[in-house]
């Protein structure tokens, strides 16, 4: 089925006005949706890799064969083997457990980001869209000024005023995370703002507030979902460089970016003490990125093949 047949799908569920009629073509456009998913090799690796940390985070107590924070001095530093599967660190603490309790902190970070990040830019971006003058330009050039900063840098910026700690380190990634949402949502605001359905609903008497939230937000969605799974790579490394500066999740608390950071200094010697949870990091924002490219070709209607 081609990306085409997905998008059409979704589009008629989005404007489908009926409750019966609306719910029979969301059940076809998440079934068009799934096919178009399931065609997709790479789409497929992609989820694969999310589903995995799901489920790690979920069964992490059943999963890990030791507790991730009960040191050992007299076990530091032993390589992969069969009584700790991927090695201690310098601590004598199991890495394998470690990693699988340190994708709940990873989870934990994306799916709060994930919520509240688009959720404001979202706001944002119809606002300005569809009021223009005045409201448009006041709300954009402050996010070209969020937009000007270094994501990380901004983010160590607001940690540094909020104080160390993995609340305020994602309290300080969606601060810096929703300038690109808006700029999404005003473009695809500025498309849709003049459409006939939008001028008959004003001839309906609908206000500002019932266009925005009942008939441009969910035009925007599509375009925003394709953005937050394209943006979670940046988010988990993101909050891993602040973990391994020593601002995100304090001690004894197992985060990826903070075992990376007091592995560096074995690298030479004890390779698998920063290098796995390296090599976990680059998994998952692998299987982000990949899952947004299939997504941004079954929901984007320009990418739609004829």
């Amino acid at each position: 089925m081609s990306a085409g047949k997905g998008t059409t799908g979704w589009l008629t569920w989005l404007t489908t006005d009926t409750p019966r009629s609306r719910l029979q073509a969301r059940a076809v456009a998440l079934w068009q949706g799934w096919a178009d998913l399931r065609a997709n090799t790479l789409a497929m690796i992609g989820l694969g890799l999310i589903v995995a940390l799901l489920l790690m985070a979920a069964f992490a107590p059943f999963i890990a064969t030791h507790d991730p924070n009960v040191q050992n001095l007299n076990t530091r530093l032993l390589p992969p083997g069969a009584g700790h599967w991927l090695g201690t660190d310098e601590l004598g603490r199991d890495v394998w457990s470690r990693l699988v309790f340190g994708s709940r902190v990873t989870l934990y970070v994306v799916a709060l980001v994930a919520v509240t990040a688009p959720a404001l830019g979202l706001v944002i971006g119809t606002v300005a869209g569809t009021l223009g003058g005045w409201t448009d330009r006041v709300l954009m050039r402050v996010t070209d000024i969020f937009l000007a900063f270094p994501r990380l840098i901004l983010a160590l910026a607001f940690v540094a005023a909020l104080g160390p700690g993995i609340e305020n380190a994602i309290l300080a990634i969606a601060l810096t995370a929703w300038p690109p949402y808006a700029r999404v949502a005003r473009a695809e605001t500025l498309t849709v703002r003049r459409s006939d359905y939008i001028a008959a609903a004003r001839l309906q008497g609908a206000g500002t507030i019932r266009i925005i939230t009942g008939h441009i937000m969910p035009m925007c969605l599509s375009s925003v979902i394709v953005r937050i799974t394209l943006d979670m790579a940046g988010i988990i490394l993101t909050a891993a460089g602040l973990g391994f500066l020593g601002l995100g999740a304090q001690p004894p608390l197992a985060e990826w970016g903070a075992m990376i950071s007091s592995g560096r200094q074995y690298l030479l010697t004890h390779w698998w003490v920063a290098t796995i949870p390296g090599i976990a990091i680059l998994l998952v924002s692998l299987g982000f990125n990949l899952l947004g490219d299939a997504l941004r070709d079954i929901l984007d209607p320009r990418s739609a093949k004829s």
